[in-house]
């Protein structure tokens, strides 16, 4: 595949699986630089005899997302996150589905007859819910497991590209911290680091002002962090694992701490709790999903009242 060709205006002719390689492949980075410490969650235990160098190695992944990576850190400005959230959250005909049709629909981004992948989209997110299940983490943590990629959703939505969909995710509107940010050189052609606001450490912001308050990178997690936040009632440590869980600057290289308040110290806890189930349980055995569903479909509707969620 080429990941340097991303924009397609032709959504009806979109890879998905192309798509999904170059989230794999990023994946794969942040795999390989992690290291989990312990938080307010007990330590998880599904992974804990698994040897993360089984899976694919940095050298390799970091190839094949070089161009990914280069046109995202050009493109992602203030001026798009802004036009993103105005087009995507307000001035547009918004789908309407369940939760479950929309994992559904997510589905159909991997070929299932393609012979390089036998794993669909619902199959990880259950991968990912039944490992926090196994674990006996709350109910609202496996519900998060089960939904948080669904902001890929975008790709079907009108998306530019991957590059505003999929990929570790970062502030914009103050000065990239580039030795945190990963295959950074690209920023030099980013025009907001010539801006003479957006280029200062706070940028738009102030110190201490919480990142409930800062812009991150516009993509899959901070749409479904959008959606979810308005929609459900999951709690504040679920939403932070969706907004934040691609936000490895922040929680694995300690980046744009000076904005953090008191409530993301416990936040910053949450994401860490949660990351090794997105990142590690694709290496599990397939789920049933005709035997999961009656399961996860309650466990929907308790956080979800609405029952159909505005896209």
């Amino acid at each position: 595949m080429a990941p340097g060709v991303l924009v397609d205006d032709n959504l009806s002719s979109r890879d998905g699986l192309a798509l999904e390689d170059t989230s794999d492949k990023i994946d794969a980075i942040n795999v390989l630089k992690g290291q989990q410490k312990d938080d307010i969650y007990e330590k998880s235990k599904f992974d804990a005899e698994k040897d993360k160098t089984t899976f694919r190695q940095y050298e390799d992944a970091c190839d094949g997302v070089k161009a990914f990576y280069r046109e995202q850190h050009i493109k992602q400005t203030v001026a798009y996150n802004l036009k993103a959230r105005n087009k995507f959250l307000h001035f547009r005909k918004r789908e309407e589905m369940t939760i479950w049709e929309a994992m559904e629909k997510l589905n159909t981004l991997i070929d299932e007859s393609d012979p390089d992948t036998s794993l669909s989209q619902i199959q990880h997110l259950l991968q990912s819910a039944e490992a926090i299940r196994k674990d006996g983490k709350p109910r609202w943590m496996q519900l998060t497991g089960l939904i948080h990629d669904l902001g890929k959703l975008l790709f079907f939505f009108g998306s530019e590209g991957q590059w505003d969909v999929v990929g570790d995710t970062f502030p914009v509107g103050c000065a990239f911290e580039e030795d945190k940010i990963v295959l950074s050189s690209s920023f030099s052609e980013n025009p907001d680091k010539k801006d003479p606001i957006y280029s200062t450490r706070d940028g738009i912001y102030e110190a201490g002002c919480g990142l409930d308050n800062v812009m991150l990178s516009w993509g899959h997690d901070e749409y479904l962090y959008h959606i979810v936040k308005d929609q459900s009632t999951l709690p504040d440590e679920a939403l932070a694992m969706i907004r934040y869980h691609s936000f490895y600057p922040w929680h694995r290289e300690g980046a744009y701490t000076h904005f953090m308040n008191e409530k993301d110290k416990r936040m910053l806890d949450a994401v860490l709790a949660f990351n090794p189930y997105d990142l590690y349980s694709k290496s599990d055995g397939l789920p049933n999903t005709e035997e999961l569903k009656p399961y996860y479909l309650e466990l929907i509707d308790e956080y979800f009242p609405q029952k159909v969620v505005k896209w």
